[in-house]
């Protein structure tokens, strides 16, 4: 196995750790992290008319446990009539982000999330997720990590949201 791909795999078996701490459904309620909702430029919401209405919650990054390999977890809720899809994820702090989900204890990469028409899209332990690869420096817990959120139909929203301890589990 090459230096590389053994790196990764001990990479991936920390951040399966790291998600194992705490499994939970949804990661919002407890007031962390910023609240965003992308702006269509005539002050709406994301999307126009009947299309999707976007916001973000809930969200926040955990201490990381490598110095190069995050998680990040948030609430998107569309509070409009159509669906839509996250497509992508950017940050200033890592040079990789991918979105992943994790079945049956494995993690897999996908290149899209559902955000159902008057539902929610939940990223949280032990499920949907953002990855973060290549950090460029292991935060500190309660600073803010900026994030641009991409989707499908409606407009990008930007997120900011706290380093909390690695251990860390919203209140449900």
């Amino acid at each position: 196995m090459s230096r590389t791909r053994r790196g990764a795999a001990a990479g991936a078996a920390a951040l399966s750790f790291a998600l194992g701490l705490g499994v939970l459904t949804a990661c919002a309620g407890d007031g962390s992290g910023t609240a965003a909702k992308a702006d269509s430029g005539d002050g709406s919401r994301s999307g126009s008319g009947g299309g999707p209405r976007l916001h973000a919650e809930g969200g926040f990054v955990p201490r990381p446990v490598l110095k190069d390999l995050a998680a990040g977890y948030l609430t998107v809720r569309n509070d409009g009539p159509a669906d839509d899809r996250l497509t992508g994820v950017s940050t200033d702090l890592a040079d990789d982000v991918t979105l992943h989900t994790t079945e049956d204890e494995r993690m897999r990469a996908v290149d899209g999330l559902d955000v159902p028409a008057g539902g929610e899209l939940a990223l949280a332990r032990g499920g949907a997720h953002m990855m973060l690869e290549k950090l460029d420096r292991r935060p500190e817990v309660g600073e803010k990590v900026s994030f641009v959120l991409h989707f499908a139909k409606s407009e990008p929203i930007e997120v900011e949201v706290p380093v909390r301890p690695t251990t860390y589990r919203p209140a449900e």
